[in-house]
């Protein structure tokens, strides 16, 4: 007999396709941040699925991690309706090797359906990226596209940024990624710039970086700038579950404000 929680206790979670409150984590593999790798991906999955929309294959693992155990890690988060996607990382590696073919290859055969298409440490002119849109689409890859730099020298121009977030959903990219270390500077020098973001009618596409290394204070910042549906990224494994307790109101970090509904 099947259990279920009592309709008159049932919190008021999201089924997937999730619009808003969208959790993207980074699977470091066997790792303090949480430990994945393919059984512990399972254990994951089972507790934690319906809360995890997207899950990020970090940095260069998807070379460093045996091809046939990150076979059966990608194929239990697309069993789990789970976008499993490669980090954008490999991307700017591939395109500095001259060799994205190969890697796009490599990719459909471990059995992504995504890849993140990032300018961290590389930058693309506008016709590159879109020839590059278009290599991954052909190959069959959906892609997610990741701005910003990881060492950025200025605060976010709004301008600049809405453009280029208009060119991107032009070519029919609709997961976009805001880089954790261009929120973080703009946040320390100009923190209107994010309260402006937060109004644009494109923000909903958007997924902003979280540092998990600073989990849940600056989590919770981005609750207060963004509000606490923000689609939320580089979340840990280990943090995903307790993250869509803190969306609802459930832990001491957020006061249990799960209670208010009742005047506590």
């Amino acid at each position: 007999m099947m259990t279920t929680v009592p309709s008159s206790l049932a919190l008021p979670l999201q089924s997937k396709p999730r619009k808003t409150g969208r959790t993207s984590i980074i699977d470091y593999g066997p790792d303090n941040m949480g430990w994945t790798g393919e059984n512990g991906v399972a254990d994951l999955l089972n507790c934690a699925g319906n809360y995890i929309d997207f899950a990020k294959i970090y940095a260069l693992n998807s070379l460093i991690i045996p091809p046939q155990s990150l076979k059966r890690i990608i194929a239990l988060y697309n069993n789990a309706d789970v976008v499993c996607y490669s980090g954008g990382i490999l991307f700017e590696y591939a395109h500095l090797k001259n060799d994205v073919a190969g890697m796009l290859k490599f990719l459909a055969d471990l059995g992504f359906k995504a890849m993140e298409l990032s300018e961290n440490y590389i930058s693309l002119t506008a016709d590159e990226r879109n020839r590059y849109f278009d290599q991954c689409k052909k190959a069959g890859l959906s892609i997610i596209y990741e701005f910003g730099r990881k060492n950025p020298e200025t605060v976010i121009s709004l301008e600049e940024l809405e453009a280029l977030i208009k060119a991107v959903l032009d070519q029919g990219i609709e997961h976009i990624i805001l880089e954790e270390s261009e929120i973080t500077m703009t946040a320390k020098k100009n923190p209107n710039v994010l309260k402006e973001l937060a109004k644009k009618e494109w923000f909903k596409e958007i997924f902003v970086e979280a540092d998990p290394f600073r989990f849940p204070q600056n989590h919770l910042s981005l609750f207060q700038d963004f509000g606490s549906q923000v689609n939320l990224a580089n979340i840990a494994p280990g943090q995903a579950l307790r993250l869509e307790g803190y969306r609802h109101g459930i832990g001491r970090a957020v006061d249990y404000s799960i209670f208010k509904q009742f005047g506590i």
